[in-house]
């Protein structure tokens, strides 16, 4: 299995006027193709510092960052652009669509920014990728005329559109009600049975509980990093909620 994600003693120092605040201490994590983990820590722990760094958001201040084979830390500007254009996808928890743009329009976006011309065909590509997250029906439809969950999934969309080494989603479920955010979590497990290799950062261990591995950070440091043996069922959960609720969680949506 090819490994996709491999940091070796990552350091992230902010200085904050004459203080230098270690927000990673010497991070070392592997993840290979097709895991689905879970990144959990409390406020302080390094878990943002962390996301930004594997989703080349930011540098690392020491430290070596390997992505699907390539060095990152040590790129210019640029190539850092490019790959994380077209080697991570991002899902976060405020959906971040364009207002008064379709569904599609707001999945095709990324594909403007493809330097090499990788997707030959964007809107194809952005079909596709609703496709696979259950709204061929609502290609044309804004955020507006949309739940909270099918503008995740639409996110969700955007993040695959690209054909991503990773998938990194940030409290995917932050804003979501229950039934829905079990809906969404669902959809990562599919996708990860197909093959996608997914990030969820969290802070919230039963959400930690869909995926199939834990990192656990405080004070800017691995802490636990175990398998999850009595992981949970997305569709199990979803098929067990009792009917009223069904009722009344999905009645909005139609």
């Amino acid at each position: 299995m090819n490994t996709v994600i491999d940091i070796r003693n990552l350091t992230r120092v902010f200085q904050m006027g004459n203080i230098a605040v270690n927000a990673l201490r010497g991070v070392d994590l592997k993840v290979d193709s097709g895991e689905f983990v879970a990144i959990m820590g409390s406020s302080g722990s390094g878990k943002s510092t962390l996301m930004n760094l594997l989703g080349c958001l930011d540098k690392p201040t020491e430290g070596e960052y390997f992505l699907d084979g390539v060095r990152v830390d040590e790129l210019e500007s640029n190539d850092f652009a490019t790959i994380r254009n077209e080697r991570i996808g991002f899902v976060f928890q405020t959906f971040n669509l364009l207002a008064r743009t379709s569904a599609l329009e707001n999945v095709m976006l990324p594909l403007f920014y493809d330097r090499r011309g990788r997707i030959k065909n964007p809107r194809r590509a952005a079909v596709e990728a609703l496709t696979r997250v259950g709204l061929a029906e609502r290609l044309d439809h804004e955020p507006n005329q949309l739940s909270g969950g099918q503008q995740q999934r639409v996110a969700i969309a955007r993040a695959l559109v690209n054909q991503p080494a990773i998938v990194l989603a940030d409290e995917p479920t932050g804003n979501l009600d229950s039934r829905t955010s079990i809906e969404v979590l669902s959809l990562f497990q599919e996708l990860n049975e197909q093959g996608i290799t997914i990030i969820l950062v969290t802070h919230e261990r039963d959400i930690a509980d869909y995926a199939k591995r834990v990192v656990e950070l405080r004070d800017g440091l691995v802490r636990r990093d175990v398998p999850i043996t009595a992981r949970r069922s997305a569709r199990a959960d979803l098929e067990a909620l009792p009917p009223d609720e069904v009722e009344e969680l999905e009645a909005p949506r139609s």
